[in-house]
């Protein structure tokens, strides 16, 4: 499974690819989990990656087929094509506040399914600044069930 990320520099995308790393190891998983930046400044686009295997993962370069992409700057649909390279069952999960037939339309999708969460208020509410690549990592997990946890005692 790929998973690429999008955002701006300063966002979070490279420390939810590597959160969202941690945890699939802890589930007995492969993963890669890799930035993709150049010498930009904060606010830049960037992108992040996972792969996620039961296998070892031979492959080292980046992904330009992802089965879901996690867009944590909606901005960024204007500018990048954030579905490029997304098959006809892919998945895509938007930081925003409008619905999701809204962003579907907005990205010209047909039977690509798609979920939206206002992450940027919820890191404003909580942490009293834009960081809404925590709560789009938890909207992942919950909205591809990839990762499954046991309760510990």
């Amino acid at each position: 499974l790929e998973i690429r990320w999008h955002g701006r520099g300063g966002q979070g995308a490279k420390t939810a690819a590597l959160l969202f790393g941690d945890a699939a190891v802890e589930t007995g998983k492969y993963i890669q989990a890799f930035p993709e930046y150049g010498p930009e400044r904060m606010g830049a686009p960037v992108f992040a990656f996972n792969r996620i295997s039961d296998e070892p993962i031979l492959q080292h370069c980046g992904i330009k087929r992802p089965q879901i992409v996690v867009v944590l700057d909606p901005t960024l649909m204007q500018t990048v094509d954030v579905t490029e390279g997304l098959p006809e069952d892919g998945v895509v999960l938007v930081n925003t506040q409008k619905t999701a037939e809204e962003i579907k339309k907005e990205l010209k999708l047909t039977t690509q399914q798609v979920y939206v969460v206002d992450a940027s208020k919820i890191s404003n509410e909580i942490l009293k600044r834009d960081l809404p690549n925590t709560p789009m990592l938890g909207a992942l997990i919950k909205a591809s069930k990839l990762l499954e946890f046991e309760p510990k005692n």
